[in-house]
């Protein structure tokens, strides 16, 4: 466990809570022992370090809800490729990656997240003690699912539901590093595969995080081998509950819609990755949103992506779903600042803990400059829309994860970019190699 950060007070900053009256203004914020303690006027010095934040709004961390994290040396390695020819590079390159790779790529992943002001991630991968370690050096937060594959299909070495039980074992507990399962999709995964990740995460209570509906392909394929869409399949084997999280979700019924919110599932809704690997449609949000279940934001990898960057998820999924539906007032500036924060703390159950600026809440925010191009004219009223629809990452000075500074004007404060970069650009050098002509 790390040392807590000192008391700080942030004063006069321009505050986006995010809390449920949704205030935006002038305040100060006292930050202690990782959380949020004061909110608003006049907050209390003593013993703290006062920092002058006039210049900045002070904004609730991002949530990014669906991720590979480790793939960043992978970024452009399968442009321009359906699904089906995207994933048969990326499993091909896949198999030459150690757990040091991916160590190595988590921590370039993370950096680019933290300056980007992404404080919390949900990551569905393997080698997944590599990334918590890449996670505990940089300060982020990490919810990691272990990839869960059947054992037939999978190129770990082990039985992966096996595998997925020992590093929860291993890391639950831990501050900043929460351990899911994650089974991979119906693609890859039997009845059996599904309801032992189930089995799992209830008897340890963690959350549990999959592919749902990614593209028509996959619901046609679902359909002819069990005569049924893949939520339906999932809901009627006595898979789909509470605490779970399906990405993308794209290709779905209404009646697998009222499904998903019957049993309390969360989405990750992944606009850039599905416009990029055209996927097809446009994932129905707003009905998800109607029926109750809680929708967040989710870039995904670089490699489908190809960033990490949350302004830029914002901005696009905002978008496409005006222009789709031929409503300019569709997902408007505020419901897209919550998908990237509250919201996306919702679909995990953490609203209670992340994704606003709240007294008892962790301490995990972001200054953002006032003065930046971006972000003018710099008018509260006009805050939230310039960071749905305008704000550069360039414009993120600092960022906070506990009430620790861990990104000071814009550099990173536990990590090295330029040997991270060196790291990733080593093992870039020879995945590439080893990818099909």
């Amino acid at each position: 466990m790390s040392d807590p950060a000192p008391p700080r007070v942030f004063r006069d900053a321009l505050v986006v809570s995010q809390d449920p009256a949704r205030s935006v203004g002038r305040m100060d914020i006292r930050v202690e022992l990782g959380r949020f303690t004061h909110v608003g006027t006049h907050a209390p010095t003593e013993g703290a370090e006062v920092v002058d934040a006039h210049g900045f709004a002070l904004v609730p961390g991002f949530v990014n809800l669906h991720t590979h994290v480790a793939m960043h040396p992978l970024r452009a390695i399968a442009d321009d490729r359906d699904l089906a020819a995207f994933l048969e590079t990326l499993f091909a390159v896949d198999a030459h990656r150690t757990e040091a790779d991916v160590e190595v790529g988590a921590r370039a992943g993370i950096a680019e997240m933290l300056l980007g002001g992404t404080t919390s991630f949900l990551d569905l991968y393997y080698f997944q003690d590599a990334v918590a370690r890449a996670v505990d050096q940089l300060g982020a937060r990490g919810f990691l699912g272990w990839a869960v594959l059947d054992p037939e299909m999978t190129t770990q070495k082990g039985r992966p539901l096996d595998n997925a039980a020992a590093f929860i074992g291993r890391w639950k507990g831990h501050e900043r590093v929460t351990p899911l399962v994650a089974p991979q999709g119906v693609y890859v995964c039997n009845a059996e595969t599904w309801l032992g990740s189930r089995d799992l995460a209830r008897r340890e209570s963690t959350l549990v995080h999959y592919h749902l509906s990614e593209t028509r392909k996959e619901v046609a394929e679902h359909e002819t081998k069990t005569g049924r869409r893949p939520a339906d399949w999932l809901d009627e084997i006595g898979f789909l509950g509470p605490h779970q999280v399906a990405a993308h979700a794209v290709w779905l019924t209404g009646g697998e819609i009222a499904r998903l919110a019957r049993a309390g599932v969360g989405v990750a809704h992944c606009m850039s990755s599905n416009l990029k690997l055209a996927s097809g449609g446009v994932a129905p949000v707003v009905e998800l949103r109607a029926a109750g279940v809680p929708v967040g934001l989710g870039t995904d990898s670089v490699a489908s992506n190809n960033s990490l960057s949350m302004l830029r998820e914002i901005h696009i999924a905002g978008l496409v779903q005006k222009n789709h539906r031929w409503d300019a007032g569709a997902l408007p500036a505020q419901e897209l600042l919550d998908l990237a924060t509250l919201e996306g703390a919702r679909a995990m159950g953490q609203e209670a803990s992340l994704g606003s600026v709240e007294v008892g809440k962790r301490a995990d925010f972001s200054l953002v400059r006032l003065d930046h191009p971006t972000l003018q004219p710099a008018r509260p009223e006009a805050i939230v829309s310039h960071l749905a629809y305008s704000a550069a990452d360039e414009a993120i000075d600092s960022v906070y994860v506990d009430g620790e500074c861990v990104v000071e004007h814009r550099r990173l404060v536990r990590g090295d970019w330029e040997t991270i970069r060196r790291d990733l650009e080593a093992v870039a050098d020879r995945l590439w190699a080893e990818r099909p002509r």
